[in-house]
Order: C-alpha cells, then sequence, then structure tokens
C-alpha cells in the first residue's frame, strides 16, 4: 500500500486510510526499535535535510533519529548561523540546498503554509512539516494517535479534550483533524481568550470553559502549553492565575469516579498547565509519547520514500 500524497504537509489533506497506513507501519517500527540492532536499510542512499527556522528539541531529535534508524543520509540545516540571516529568501536556501541531490525535507517554520509554498515549488521533493507557525503539526498528531491506540486500543468512540492555548497550538488543530476523521469524541477546553471563536461550527467540536467538567467527561486529556512566543496581546492576567482555574493537578484527576490518560506534547511548563506530580503519575504517558515519536516518525520517511519511486 502507498500513501495517497507525495508529501505530510498535513493531517487536513490525509485520508482515513493515510492515517491507518502510518499507524500500522509505526507498529512495525516500534518492534524493530526493541531489537538489540535498532538500524535497518530501508532508507540506504536517500539524503534528507532537517530544515528548522525554529527552536525545536524533541521534534528535530525525534526526526534524526528515525532518519539514521532508516539508514538515510542525514544533514541538519539552522537557519541561525547560515545565510538566511544575510538576507537569502526560503525558496533560494531550499533551491540551493536541493542543487545537492537531496531527496526529502522536514521543515519547521515560524510562518504558516511554508511547507505548502516549497511544495508547489518544488514538487519532485517530499516535503514534510515538522510544524508551520500555528497552522499544523501533523507528526505530532500522528504520535498522540499511535500512542492513545496503544494505550485504549483504539481511537473510535473515545473521548478526547485539548486543554490550553487552542488559539496559538498548531498540536491542537492536527489533533482535531485526525481525532475527527478517525471516529474520536472532541472536546476543547480552556478560558475563552485561548480558544477561537466559531471553533464549534467551522471544526464540529465542543467547547467547555470548566476544566473539572472537561476531566470528568474525557477519556483521554491532551494538556498543551501557554504559546507565550506566539501571544501578541495579554490574554490572561498571570501564569498563576491560569495554574489556579486550568492547571491540572493530581488532586483533580483523584476526585474524578474513572481513570483518564494524561498527555503533553512538551515542553511542560511545570506547575503553569500541569503540575509535576500529575507529568509523572501513573495517568500520564507523556514520555510513552516521545518513545512512540520515533517509530512514527520512521513510518512517515518510510512510506513517504516509497510514494516517490
Amino acid at each position: 500500500m502507498q500513501l495517497s500524497t507525495k508529501h505530510l504537509l498535513g493531517i487536513k489533506e490525509l485520508t482515513p486510510e493515510d492515517i491507518s497506513l502510518i499507524l500500522s507501519t509505526a507498529i512495525q517500527f516500534k518492534e524493530v526499535l526493541q531489537r538489540p540492532i535498532k538500524k535497518v536499510p530501508s532508507l540506504r542512499d536517500v539524503t534528507i535535510v532537517n530544515l528548522f527556522y525554529e527552536n525545536s528539541t524533541r521534534t528535530r531529535i525525534s526526526f534524526e533519529l528515525a532518519e539514521k534508524r532508516l539508514s538515510a543520509d542525514t544533514i541538519n540545516f539552522a537557519a541561525s548561523g547560515s545565510s538566511v540571516s544575510k538576507g537569502e529568501t526560503l525558496l533560494d536556501t531550499v533551491n540551493n540546498i536541493l542543487s545537492m541531490k537531496v531527496d526529502m525535507l522536514v521543515m519547521r517554520h515560524s510562518a504558516s503554509g511554508a511547507p505548502h509554498f516549497l511544495a508547489r515549488h518544488l514538487p519532485g521533493t517530499a516535503i514534510i512539516n515538522a510544524g508551520d507557525g500555528i497552522n499544523e503539526h501533523p507528526s505530532q498528531a500522528l504520535l498522540d494517535a499511535f500512542s492513545i491506540i496503544e494505550k485504549l486500543g483504539t481511537l473510535q468512540g473515545k473521548k478526547i479534550v485539548l486543554i490550553g492555548d487552542i488559539m496559538h497550538s498548531r498540536v491542537a488543530l492536527s489533533n482535531i483533524y485526525l481525532l475527527k476523521k478517525m471516529g474520536a469524541e472532541v472536546k476543547v477546553a480552556g478560558p475563552p481568550t485561548l480558544i477561537p471563536k466559531y471553533i464549534e461550527q467551522a471544526l464540529d467540536v465542543q467547547v467547555e470553559y470548566n476544566l473539572r467538567k472537561a476531566l470528568e467527561w474525557c477519556d483521554v486529556a491532551n494538556v498543551l502549553r501557554i504559546q507565550l512566543e506566539r501571544q501578541n496581546q495579554v490574554l490572561f492576567s498571570s501564569l498563576r492565575e491560569y495554574n489556579l482555574s486550568y492547571g491540572v493537578t493530581l488532586a483533580m484527576l483523584d476526585a474524578l469516579k474513572k481513570d483518564i490518560v494524561i498527555m503533553h506534547p512538551g515542553p511542560i511548563n511545570r506547575g503553569v498547565e500541569i503540575d509535576s506530580d500529575v507529568a509523572d503519575s501513573r495517568h500520564s504517558i507523556i514520555l510513552q509519547q516521545v518513545e512512540n515519536g520515533v517509530a512514527v516518525r520512521m513510518a512517515i520517511l518510510y512510506l513517504l520514500a516509497g510514494s516517490k519511486s
């Protein structure tokens, strides 16, 4: 089987069959990662550039490790210290890189739509969106879905709440697209200033402003970081106030009449959106998400390399 697309620009462009194929392929690669020898020759002679215009730890390292596990040749590019600082355009930068015979490009950029722009101008190269502005972060949504299925067995009919800064979160948008396509019920929760207007109508999700009610409703709570770097105005009085109203605490979880799963895409602001004893508790699968990220990204790279051939 092959993906219906030559790029991974966003979950919005994937079919449910594409998503299922990526997740089932990731199962096989997770088994590979449990072996003493974790490397396979699947992408030998494939050259991949990691093009990061924004800071990243988990995503960049996860993609780089996935590439190395697949035996690809990997080049890491950071905008700081490059010709970008001298005024070189995005397209010129990429064209110069591709003239060196690069097969795939993993890209993170602060501008929403930047990977789509490249895909239009460079149709012969597979483009993977590793996060574009406040638009999408598809590989994160895929690894989140993989982690939920691993824990609960399915997405179909499960109740997932995304908590926090929905307005500025590309993780939230990709998760909403994916979860809806795969049959989950989706709710968003947070202060009114951090939830986009009309999200109920535009994306067919429920909105809850009371954190306790959201936790009582859900099977899984995916807690999102406050994106202070993307907020151009004051949207709440203080981080302390946010924590008192929307921080997930162990006392809240203990008061529920059921167990729920706690997730977080990272980096965690401990004591703001989530308390340390929650992040490190039996409810949390945060470290499993990080582990699963490598297998899921191996699946993405492998399948896209196949779609190019």
